[in-house]
């Protein structure tokens, strides 16, 4: 028995098993009219009717595509720029201001802006999500290059080396678990964020739907686009945890 209970996927297999059991009392009993509140079996069939039409897929493949680009434009812009943060008191001074500023202003204010700067349609929604992955990213390549220890840069002067061996074989490798870190918590932000964004400033994606169901009263739709939303959010974050497991070496000691 204890053996099956410490296997990784029983006890959250208990937990949504309970989670969809009160949700089926829920349905059945709350009084609640089924276009309010559907329940379980319901909602499943409306799901496989929009992955059999195709609905699913098109909003899924829009909303992954915006994430995409919007996260790794900040992924190429906020790390190089988080390296310089850290290593240079310059260009820190300069412009650690500037970010502090403009960093707790959320993203879904910009939304006006963006709307206005971009129209309607696949950009506004990817400068949200770059907003929203740039400056964590930054913050946190800045702080973990700050934490290095500063002998290794020392011993880098004795040995004269070259900037590009600075950055590739000491900062690189010393930042990077502290990066890939930060990069778990930022992909969950810019999944959060596109969602909203389809709300207001697109005509697909998943936040599309859900937004266009509500309006229809298909709650069944709304709660299926939520559901995807949940599953993609937990395989992306599944794929960042594999993503810190990768064997970095640092300075003549392995780790997993």
């Amino acid at each position: 028995m204890m053996n099956i209970i410490n296997r990784p996927f029983f006890l959250p297999f208990i937990a949504f098993s309970l989670i969809l059991a009160v949700w089926e009392i829920l349905a059945r009993y709350s009084g609640w009219s089924i276009h309010v509140f559907p329940g379980p079996m319901q909602v499943f069939i409306s799901l496989w009717e929009l992955i059999a039409n195709g609905t699913l897929l098109r909003h899924t493949v829009a909303s992954l595509f915006r994430v995409t680009v919007g996260f790794y434009l900040a992924i190429l812009l906020g790390i190089p720029l988080g390296i310089l943060l850290g290593r240079l008191k310059l260009v820190r001074v300069f412009l650690n201001p500037v970010i502090q500023f403009l960093r707790p202003i959320s993203p879904l204010a910009w939304i006006p802006l963006s709307m206005l700067w971009f129209g309607i349609g696949d950009k506004p929604a990817v400068f949200l999500i770059f907003l929203a992955s740039f400056f964590p990213l930054v913050v946190s390549t800045t702080v973990a290059v700050q934490s290095i220890n500063p002998v290794y840069f020392h011993v880098a002067a004795n040995f004269n080396f070259t900037r590009y061996e600075v950055v590739t074989k000491i900062v690189i490798p010393g930042m990077l678990p502290s990066v890939i870190t930060a990069l778990r918590i930022t992909i969950t932000i810019a999944w959060l964020v596109v969602v909203a964004a389809e709300m207001i400033a697109v005509k697909s994606g998943l936040g599309y739907l859900i937004l266009d169901s509500r309006n229809a009263l298909t709650m069944d739709y709304v709660m299926d686009g939520m559901i995807v939303i949940g599953v993609i959010g937990l395989l992306l974050d599944h794929a960042m945890m594999r993503l810190s497991r990768i064997e970095s070496v640092f300075w003549g000691t392995r780790s997993r």
